[in-house]
């Protein structure tokens, strides 16, 4: 993260997502001030606290791609969520805590994969020596005073360590010693279960007797099965929780998403768990509290959230006011036009016209969009769009699809294996989707 500067992750996002310009220089903004905050004297460091980010826009236009995309690019964890998802505390449902245990979750395996990197090493060689126990088992009459009996075997070793590594020996079968993998202990409960700082898997798996087989397996195999038990074995449990603890805590970033269906009106007919509630519990975590996990307390002063929402029957200034100050920026995503449907079926990286082409490519199938093709793609899109309910990006998928179901349902079969698609092939898939009077019943 360190060597993207906000223009640089601007640019990045450009490859995927077209226009919506203004969210991508708050979330570059944001990403880069966590940098700027670490370079800064730890007595600084703890009074400058993440600005939240609420993004404003309707369905379809890039919010949550955003969010994916920045979350691919930054070696931070990040935790995308529904807000309807949680219920206040002491209802059935999972409570708004239980994200941040999900995101440290997530932290745990991207430090694991860390640490992978850094034992692996040393652990291909220990797995190489047990491989070499397995080919060459050493005999129980084993006397340090023979000197040539134990030159005779070292040479016998050094030879089948050879071999080994020149992998003539891959599909030599090893008798190897399996343990069997406890089943995860899962535990169902509206109680409050999840606040409870006990690893129940790991409890169990220490209490349980390890069950173990014999079997006979590629030595390819074996040396898979070895590297795993080697590098979990050199791996320090609390080195990862550690760190992956201090990862959240300064570079965490939680994507809540659909804001907008939990605030409205005060509920006048009982609690609303589900939405004045879930506002009531999110407000502490924005705000800074600490959550108890398995793998230790974690601190949110730091967590930056990242919050999106439609906001059609409600607006931001619905929410709890102590939630909105809590953020500070706010951007709008527009509505998508006809130029920016033809972008996005053109200029991104993995473009849609692009994706179908090469699906279809592996069939041997020429897919060839022509310019008038689309345009009429966009233009069907853009009036769909405006005539019935407007789902941004997303009516894309649908009208390509019914455009390109023919050829994909027969191509395997066609005669001539290239397929031009035109306007006038456009228009005329289309013809009496667009004639009918309920569009809605048809393309969804």
């Amino acid at each position: 993260m360190a060597e993207l500067t906000p223009r640089q992750i601007v640019e990045e996002l450009d490859r995927y997502i077209v226009g919506q310009d203004a969210a991508k220089r708050a979330v570059a903004i944001a990403i880069r001030n966590r940098w700027r905050r670490q370079q800064l004297p730890p007595e600084l460091r703890k009074d400058v606290t993440p600005k939240n980010i609420i993004m404003i826009g309707p369905t379809g236009v890039g919010k949550t791609e955003i969010a994916r995309r920045l979350a691919q690019l930054i070696g931070a964890p990040f935790l995308k969520i529904e807000a309807t998802k949680y219920t206040e505390v002491g209802y059935h449902g999972r409570d708004v805590e239980s994200m941040v245990r999900d995101l440290t979750d997530m932290a745990i395996g991207m430090i694991r994969q860390e640490q992978r990197g850094l034992v692996e090493t040393q652990a291909k060689e220990r797995v190489t020596e047990r491989l070499l126990d397995l080919l060459v088992p050493q005999s129980g009459s084993w006397d340090p005073d023979n000197a040539e009996e134990n030159e005779r075997r070292q040479r016998t070793r050094d030879k089948m360590k050879a071999r080994l590594e020149a992998g003539e020996l891959e599909d030599r079968h090893v008798e190897l010693n399996i343990e069997q993998k406890a089943v995860p202990v899962q535990i169902f409960s509206n109680l409050g279960m999840e606040q409870m700082d006990v690893d129940f898997q790991n409890m169990f798996e220490r209490i349980m007797p390890k069950q173990s087989q014999q079997r006979q397996i590629p030595l390819k195999e074996a040396r898979r099965i070895l590297l795993e038990q080697e590098t979990e074995a050199l791996i320090d449990r609390q080195v990862v929780a550690e760190k992956a603890v201090e990862l959240v805590e300064n570079q965490g970033i939680i994507f809540v998403d659909e804001l907008d269906k939990i605030c409205g009106p005060m509920s006048t007919h009982g609690p609303d768990v589900s939405r004045q509630g879930v506002q009531r519990d999110l407000l502490p975590l924005v705000e800074g509290s600490t959550v108890t996990t398995k793998y230790g307390p974690v601190k949110t002063d730091f967590v930056l959230f990242i919050a999106a929402g439609a906001f059609h029957r409600s607006k931001p200034s619905d929410l709890m006011p102590e939630l909105q100050g809590r953020f500070p920026i706010r951007v709008e995503l527009t509505d998508l036009k006809r130029d920016d449907f033809l972008r996005i079926l053109t200029e991104p990286k993995h473009a849609l016209t692009k994706q179908y082409a090469e699906l279809l490519a592996t069939e041997g199938v020429t897919l060839l969009f022509t310019r008038d093709g689309i345009e009429a793609l966009a233009d069907v899109a853009f009036e769909v769009n405006r005539t019935t309910q407007n789902i941004g990006a997303r009516r894309l998928h649908t009208i390509l699809e019914r455009v390109v179901e023919d050829i994909s349902f027969d191509g395997p079969d066609l005669p001539d294996k290239k397929v031009r698609i035109d306007g006038a092939y456009v228009r005329g898939r289309l013809t009496e989707i667009l004639e009918k009077e309920d569009l809605s019943k048809f393309i969804l």
